[in-house]
This record gives C-alpha cells, sequence and structure tokens, in this order.
C-alpha cells in the first residue's frame, strides 16, 4: 500500500498508517476508508506489531469527506459509504457496541495514537476522537464541520465528544461547528500534547516507543479493553470484580514475571 491512498509502515514495532492524498489534504473517500480499515487489520494481526500511529501526508491530516463525495450524496439524497461489503472491520467481534464506522477503533487491542499534523475536519475530526491519544501540530485546525453542511453531529461524536471535554463543551463544539485551534483542543483535554510542527512526528514515535518497549503487550492490551468497556458500561463494582480475576489470570503470565524480574534486578523489561 506504499503508492496507494494509505501508506503502511513498520518499524521498531511500531505501525504508521498515513492517509496520502496530500493535494486534498488528505480528503477522505470509500477507497481511502477501505485502505484504512485494511491497514488497521494488519496491524492488529501482526504480533510484530505493538502501537499504531495514524497521520496525514503533506500539510494536513484529513480534512473531511472529499467535495466530490459531499457532491455525490447530494445529488443521490441519502448517504453512501462508498465501502464495499466485503471490505475488512478491524475491531470487529468484541463487542456490539464497537461494531460501527470509526468505534471499531475501540475494539482494536493496540494502542492507537493520532498524530494531527494539520487540519483534521469531519470525518478526519472524529477519527482523531477515536483514537486512543492525540498529538497534535501547533497551529492545527480542528472543526467537527457538520453544521455549516446541513448534517447532525456524524460518527457517534454526540456521544463521545461528551465524555472527552464535558458536555459544555462538546455542545459548543457540536453545535457551532466552530474551529478550534490545537492550543485550545489541549487546554479542553481534547488533545493530550501541542509540540511544534517540525517536532511532531518525533515526540509521537518517542511516546510510541515507550509504550512498545516500556509496556508488557499484554497490560496494553488488557487496559485498553478495561478503558472503553467500564467507558459503555459504567459499572465500577463489576471493573474491580474484572480487574481482580484478569490479575490473577496475568499473574501467570510471562510478562508478569519479566516484569518482576526486571524491578528487582533494576533494568528495563524486556517484553
Amino acid at each position: 500500500m506504499t503508492a496507494d491512498v494509505v501508506r503502511y509502515e513498520v518499524a521498531d514495532r511500531i505501525a504508521t498508517i498515513t492517509l496520502n492524498r496530500p493535494e486534498r489534504l488528505n480528503a477522505w473517500t470509500g477507497r481511502m476508508s477501505a485502505r484504512y480499515r485494511a491497514a488497521l487489520a494488519e496491524a492488529a494481526g501482526d504480533d510484530g506489531v505493538r502501537v499504531i500511529v495514524v497521520t496525514g501526508a503533506g500539510r494536513g491530516f484529513c480534512a473531511g469527506a472529499d467535495t466530490e463525495a459531499l457532491k455525490g450524496h447530494a445529488e443521490r439524497g441519502h448517504y453512501d459509504s462508498g465501502v464495499a461489503d466485503d471490505a475488512p472491520n478491524p475491531g470487529y467481534g468484541v463487542r456490539t457496541e464497537f461494531d460501527a464506522e470509526l468505534v471499531y477503533h475501540f475494539g482494536i487491542d493496540k494502542p492507537i495514537i493520532a498524530a494531527v499534523n494539520g487540519p483534521a475536519a469531519g470525518i478526519g475530526f472524529a477519527l482523531a476522537c477515536y483514537c486512543d491519544v492525540r498529538f497534535a501540530a501547533r497551529g492545527a485546525k480542528l472543526t467537527s464541520a457538520h453544521g455549516r453542511l446541513g448534517l447532525p453531529a456524524e460518527f457517534g461524536l454526540s456521544w463521545l465528544l461528551p465524555r472527552l471535554v464535558g458536555l459544555g463543551r462538546a455542545a459548543d463544539l457540536l453545535l457551532s461547528s466552530r474551529i478550534l485551534l490545537a492550543e485550545e483542543a489541549a487546554e479542553i483535554g481534547l488533545v493530550n500534547r501541542v509540540v511544534d510542527p517540525g517536532a511532531l512526528m518525533g515526540e509521537v514515535t518517542a511516546y510510541a516507543r515507550l509504550l512498545a518497549d516500556g509496556v508488557s503487550p499484554a497490560s496494553l492490551s488488557v487496559t485498553k479493553r478495561q478503558l472503553y468497556r467500564d467507558l459503555v458500561s459504567g459499572d465500577p463494582a463489576r471493573s474491580t470484580a474484572d480487574a481482580i480475576e484478569t490479575m490473577n489470570e496475568m499473574m501467570g503470565g510471562a510478562d508478569y514475571r519479566e516484569g518482576v524480574a526486571a524491578l528487582r534486578e533494576k533494568r528495563p523489561p524486556r517484553f
């Protein structure tokens, strides 16, 4: 997929998925969606990959749906994702709540980091929100955009955004469809870290290596499962009971033995 609308590369146990239509600020198409799903499925199924990074080629992250696609929806009078029925469905089958467009990110058992290098609008904004951690280039613009197109809040953002930034802030962003810069996004908790554009991928890679090299892959997988299961279940007693049960299981595993040995020997773990 190196010359396609999505690039896929693996290095140092980090898979980097790059939306690759830089001449269109990586505007989303049905073909891009299918290729993106395929790249995620490949990363999810590769035991040599521990962390996934999503970014955009050129000056943008993803400027939303391609204008030709928007025109097609207007002419048809209804929505068409443009994705074939046999397209990969990464993350599906974990929980029924995750079996939907973009929500499938929650079912993938590896951390997904968004490196927002430029404009993220519409589906690009939603895509970043469904990643686990978000880094953004200083000055990058983010917007849901739907209000200016006469559309509803898309891709479950009316459910997700209040959980990321609180109800009042989510209401502001979704009702107005206004543009916010990366700096404001960090202030309200939507973005985890803002860095200079030239340093973005270096910062993201350093963080991804921290996860890939310093954290047990079994722990990463289980912790991500806990985060999103508990996000939808809202049952702290069940969360606690599950944590104890899972801890008992994991204490019999190789990652736990290595973690304890590394701690006692005062050395980095070798997972």
